[in-house]
Formats: structure tokens, C-alpha cells, sequence
């Protein structure tokens, strides 16, 4: 091989002797942003080292995005060149960090002048380290650390040259002064530091992307008559009613204009009749498009009043927002190349074998117009947050191209971060990873099918513990217009409580497709399949709130329990616990800073009452081996007192599948006065 094959290492500075790597946390490398709440303390490790027995040291540099001043603090060795700091995101929107490391001359000096033994050696180091104080005394610029330091140098130079010169020992003392180093340590040499290359993100949102509880409905069905089309006058009475079951967020359905044209009749039928009302998902007809309003439900002031009457409510309205259009969309007629073509030339309407959308024309995500067509697409979330609306769920998104997302959430959120985007995406685990690592704030789960002890805890562990930890945000349904589980249909009322429970307690953002789930809906169109018979996908319906079954209690008290424990307001800190039963799952959260635990138990056999024994690391609790502790059920209202690491359950499903338990410490005062914290 010729000295020509040898292809030279491209290097700014061969002097610079540190190594970076694995900065965590990083979503492919820093290609996407992690995800944080306002308020949260982001923690930041790496790999930082060089060759010989040089001292090494690092720094975490933090800002906002647009700042042009970062701000830095120490790392500090967790050990095997780990090192570790945090910074505190306190304001929503785009944040960045990286890593700076250096071999540090002082430090070195520090640690190797400590183990120096003779007179001569000590000396000859002392004026080497006094020259380095000189040296960070004149980085400090002026001002009380300057002049700290410039007196420090000169009194170590002065003893190193003193005509009888110190002894090694006072020479010592002078150089190890660990208050003055420390402030040395404030102004180090960064003539060969290296600054990691990848600037990081982090993506900060407000409190609901990461603890919300939301209730569907359709505006259309929130008439008390059937003879009468549901307007948003009709949504507003709503409002008391969903508060009072404790949801923050009301989802709607599309709420535009629907085709006429290939319109589905009830029950998904090809032949729709006059009275048919048709799918809200097909949009768009002689009314107008994504920026109009069904004429039944309203006027767009009339939507505004809606919106800020939830509000007031603490209540946030979710659109959803599906790109795709009814034949008789106003942009099939002005954009026919944003869709796609059949081989006789005519539009192509959505198919998934072998389901078909005959009423759906999909857009062309390939056109040669795509920039116009994401500039309109764009425009029509621009529209909807000028109307108020913060929170959108974006249907199908795993249908069309990541880079749009990408794009769009951007641009969206650079005016307004505020914006909370949730990814209705059932398809394979890296679309859906892609999706969120793309800028959705959460995004739809397994859960709906997730059934058996082993699924439940496997899927949950994954999503909280797993590398999608980051930025994957589960929103746990156990319905949807689209799916009612098998479950659901023949499990009744147990399987029911059993699925809300799991599901507002595993995931800190949950939600029920209603009334359809408090009213127990269990109908299928045919066995062996998911849809509802008589869906409201296609057909307005009645719902009786009153009834004497109903769930809306139990989801008041689920909800309650989530808004008073901290525990149950984020995804971290779960952990499953051993019973000796299959048919009862076990675990607990604990809140981040560790003042809040909850241990949740569940029957997932509906039929018959089930019992075991569930064990405790009673250490991960803050407990003692063999302390006593009392368990408050916010469900039954009963409390338990426990002793040890191994404790007996009992749920009976026809009362309640569920407990939901509230922990406290159990003590004792020195009179013998049981009291609980």
C-alpha cells in the first residue's frame, strides 16, 4: 500500500486529546428532540476521557433555542468516565444542550502535586502551579476572583523562591488550599477543549401533553332528540357533564362539511338514504372544507363560544384533524393533482384490504405540488388555533410522508408551543416510534388489544422504561368509535371498570371513546369483528347520561384519584409487583420526587373472584423490612393496613374489579399512638 491509499485524519487541532461519546439522552444521535414538561429537570450523562493520567473535565452547556449565550454548569464523575449534570427546562418551547470536555492543566497539576515527595520536586512543581493560577487569575478578567487568585499565585511563587525557600509540607499547604482551587476551577483553559459537534433538543410542552384525561363524543349525537341534529349549543350543556366525570379534554370527530357524493349509509352500507347523516371523516362538500363548519352544528362564533366556555372549565377542546376529502371537497375540483390517480385516470379513493373508503379520496403525498399542498395543509391548523384550539388529533397520520410532520409541527409550534398534537396511528412499532420522535406530543397505543398479565406488564414496561422512554407519550384507549375489543363485548360491567382503571392508572394519558363506554356499549355489528353496531360513525344517536349503570361515578373517583396523587400524572416510576395469581395484576407508581406512591390491583378475570399474595420490595418504598403501613382505596373508600413485604388481596368483580390505594407510611410515637403520614 502506497503512502497515497493512506487517507490522512481530518483534524482542526491534533492537540485536543479528549473523547466525547454516548451523550444521553439522545434520540438517534440528537437527530430528534427528546420530550420534557415545563418545570422538569433534564439529566444529562456522558462518556468523557483521554489518553494517560491527565485530569479530565467537563461541562453541561444549556440554552434556548434562539439564545445566542449558553450556560454551563460542572459535570460530576458518576465513575468508569460517566460524568453527570442537569438544568432545569422553565419555559415551554425548543430547548438545546451539549457537552464540552478538556484535559485541564490546573487539575492535573492539583492531583499530581499532592503525591509529590521531595523538597526539590515539590518546588520545581509549585512554580509550575503558580504560573497556572497566574494564568486562570488573568482569565477571570478583574473583579474579587481575579485578585483572589493573582494573590494566590504570588504567595506560591514567593515561597517557591524564597531565598531560603519553604519546606515541601508549607509548599503544600499553600497549593492544596481547596477554596481558592475551587474558585480556580471557575476560569479553566479551554485552548484544547472540544465541544461535542451535536447540539441536542429538547422539546418542552406544557402540563397536558404529559397528564390529561380525554372524553370523545360526537357534537352531532349530543341532541337529547332524535329528531333533532346536535349543535355546539348542545356540546356547551355537555360540559358539566364531563367535568363532573373529571375529563380535561373533550375530543371531537371532524366537524366540517361531509360529502354527499358515495356517501355511507348506517352500519357502513354503500346505499345511503336521505336521512343518512353520513361518516364525519369524509370531508368536505359544497359548504366548504377543513376550514368550515357542518351547518347543523353551527356557526364558527358559535364554535369560539364553545371553546371558551370549556376553558373556563379547565377544559380543553381537541379537533380532529384528518387529512383526506370527500369527493365533493371543494380541493378535488380546484387541486385535482394532489390526489391520487386510478389507471382509467379517475381519483383514487382510500382502501385498506380489505376494508374500503369509497366516501375518501387520499392526498398524494408524491405530487409534484407538494409544496402547495403542505402550505394548505399547514393552513389548516393555523386556522383552528386562530379559532382557539390548542390541542389536535391528527387521524391516520402514518399515511402520510414523516418529513410533512415533521415540518408542520414545527412550523406550528414556533408561534405557538403551546399546541399539543396526539398521533392516532394503530400500525407497526417503528412508524408509530417515528411519528412521535417526529414531534407529536402522544400518541395512540397497543393497549386496546393488550389483555393478559404477561401482555400488560411486557407493553407497559416497554413504554415506560424502554428507549422510546424519551419521546414516545402513550395515550391509552380501551375504545374508539373504530374499535370495540372483544373484551368489551363479552365481559360486561367488570371488564368495563377493569379496563378504565388500568388504563387512567398505567398511563398518565388516557382516554374513552362515550358514552358509548360509561353506558356500557357492548353491541357488535358481527361476531368476531370490532365495529359497533349502529356506529355513530355513520349514524346520530341518543344516550341516556341518567342511567342507573352508567360509569359516570367511577370515572369521577378514577379521575379525582389521578388529579391527587402525583404519582399518576407521569409515565415514569412504574414498577409491577409478584402475585401469586395470573388473573391479578399488581404495581405500583411512586411520584419523582418519591413523597407519593400508589399500588394499584385488578382482576382481569370478570366472572369470579380471585385472591393472592402480592409482594413488596418494601427497600424501593422507603420502607422497613418489616414495617406496618396503611393503604387507602379511593374506590371503595376502605383502608388496609399491611404488614411486610407479603400481603393478601381479594377482589370480587361484580363489586369492584379494582383498587386503586393510596399509601402511607405507618409509625409509631413513643406513647404507642398509631398515627399514619
Amino acid at each position: 500500500m502506497s503512502s497515497a491509499d493512506i487517507m490522512p485524519i481530518a483534524l482542526d487541532d491534533g492537540r485536543i486529546r479528549v473523547v466525547i461519546e454516548n451523550v444521553q439522552p439522545a434520540v438517534d444521535g440528537g437527530r430528534f428532540p427528546i420530550k420534557r414538561i415545563i418545570g422538569d429537570v433534564v439529566e444529562v450523562f456522558a462518556d468523557c476521557f483521554a489518553d494517560g493520567h491527565d485530569v479530565v473535565a467537563c461541562a453541561l452547556l444549556w440554552r434556548r433555542a434562539g439564545d445566542t449565550e449558553w450556560h454551563g454548569t460542572p459535570m460530576q464523575p458518576r465513575g468508569n468516565d460517566r460524568w453527570h449534570a442537569d438544568f432545569t427546562v422553565n419555559a415551554i418551547g425548543r430547548w438545546e444542550y451539549t457537552v464540552r470536555a478538556w484535559v485541564d492543566p490546573f487539575l492535573s497539576w492539583q492531583h499530581d502535586f499532592s503525591r509529590r515527595i521531595e523538597v526539590d520536586d515539590v518546588r520545581i512543581a509549585a512554580s509550575s502551579g503558580a504560573a497556572l493560577i497566574a494564568d486562570a487569575a488573568r482569565r477571570a478578567g478583574t473583579g474579587s476572583d481575579a485578585a483572589l487568585l493573582d494573590a494566590w499565585a504570588r504567595e506560591l511563587a514567593f515561597a517557591t523562591n524564597a531565598a531560603e525557600g519553604a519546606d515541601a509540607d508549607a509548599l503544600k499547604r499553600i497549593g492544596a488550599d481547596a477554596a481558592r482551587g475551587s474558585i480556580a476551577q471557575r476560569y479553566p483553559d479551554l485552548t484544547h477543549a472540544l465541544t461535542c459537534p451535536q447540539i441536542y433538543q429538547v422539546t418542552v410542552e406544557r402540563e397536558r401533553a404529559r397528564f390529561s384525561a380525554w372524553y370523545e363524543f360526537f357534537p352531532r349525537s349530543a341532541s337529547d332528540d332524535i329528531r333533532r341534529h346536535g349543535s355546539f349549543a348542545d356540546c356547551e350543556a355537555w360540559l358539566p357533564y364531563v367535568k363532573r366525570m373529571g375529563f380535561d379534554v373533550l375530543y371531537f370527530p371532524p366537524i366540517h362539511p361531509i360529502g354527499r357524493s358515495r356517501r355511507k349509509g348506517r352500519n357502513n352500507t354503500l346505499e345511503a338514504g336521505p336521512e343518512d347523516v353520513g361518516s364525519p371523516w369524509a370531508i368536505g362538500a359544497a359548504e366548504g372544507g377543513h376550514d368550515a363548519i357542518l351547518p347543523e352544528l353551527g356557526t364558527l362564533a358559535e364554535f369560539r363560544s364553545l371553546v371558551q366556555a370549556a376553558a373556563s372549565l379547565e377544559i380543553d377542546i381537541a379537533m380532529d384533524i384528518a387529512f383526506q376529502c370527500a369527493p365533493d371537497h371543494p380541493w378535488v375540483t380546484e387541486h385535482p393533482e394532489w390526489f391520487r390517480k386510478r389507471a382509467d385516470g379517475s381519483i383514487q379513493y382510500a382502501e385498506n384490504p380489505p376494508k374500503k373508503y369509497q366516501d375518501i379520496y387520499p392526498f398524494d403525498f408524491e405530487t409534484a405540488q407538494w409544496r402547495e399542498l403542505w402550505a394548505a395543509l399547514a393552513g389548516v391548523f393555523e386556522f383552528w388555533v386562530g379559532q382557539g384550539v390548542r390541542i389536535f388529533r391528527v387521524d391516520n397520520p402514518h399515511t402520510k410522508a414523516y418529513p410533512f410532520w415533521e415540518w408542520v409541527i414545527a412550523r406550528i409550534r414556533a408561534q405557538h408551543p403551546e399546541v399539543i398534537f396526539l398521533s392516532e396511528a394503530f400500525t407497526r412499532p417503528r412508524v408509530m416510534h417515528r411519528l412521535a420522535k417526529a414531534g407529536f406530543s402522544q400518541s395512540y397505543t397497543y393497549y386496546t388489544w393488550r389483555n393478559s398479565k404477561q401482555e400488560l406488564t411486557t407493553y407497559f414496561t416497554e413504554l415506560t422504561q424502554g428507549p422510546g422512554r424519551d419521546y414516545f407519550r402513550p395515550n391509552v384507549w380501551p375504545n374508539t368509535p373504530d374499535i370495540l375489543p372483544a373484551a368489551l363485548q363479552y365481559g360486561g360491567r367488570p371488564v368495563f371498570m377493569a379496563r378504565a382503571a388500568l388504563a387512567a392508572t398505567l398511563s398518565a394519558n388516557y382516554g374513552i371513546y362515550g358514552p358509548a363506554y360509561e353506558l356500557l356499549d357492548a353491541a357488535a355489528l358481527r361476531a368476531g369483528g370490532e365495529e359497533y353496531l349502529d356506529s355513530e360513525k355513520f349514524e346520530r344517536r341518543v344516550w341516556d347520561r341518567d342511567r342507573a349503570d352508567s360509569l359516570v361515578e367511577f370515572f369521577s373517583v378514577l379521575n379525582r384519584a389521578r388529579r391527587a396523587n402525583a404519582a399518576l400524572q407521569r409515565d415514569s416510576g412504574l414498577r409491577f409487583l409478584s402475585v401469586d395469581n395470573e388473573q391479578i395484576i399488581a404495581y405500583a407508581k411512586t411520584s419523582a420526587d418519591g413523597s407519593n406512591t400508589v399500588v394499584c390491583v385488578v382482576n382481569l378475570d370478570p366472572h369470579h373472584t380471585q385472591s393472592g399474595w402480592v409482594d413488596l420490595d418494601m427497600q424501593a418504598f422507603g420502607l422497613g423490612p418489616d414495617q406496618s403501613f396503611q393503604l387507602h382505596d379511593v374506590i371503595s373508600d376502605a383502608h388496609y393496613l399491611w404488614h411486610g413485604a407479603r400481603n393478601y388481596v381479594s377482589l370480587d368483580p361484580q363489586r369492584c374489579p379494582a383498587q386503586i390505594m393510596e399509601l402511607r407510611a405507618h409509625l409509631r410515637r413513643e406513647n404507642d399512638f398509631d398515627y399514619f403520614l
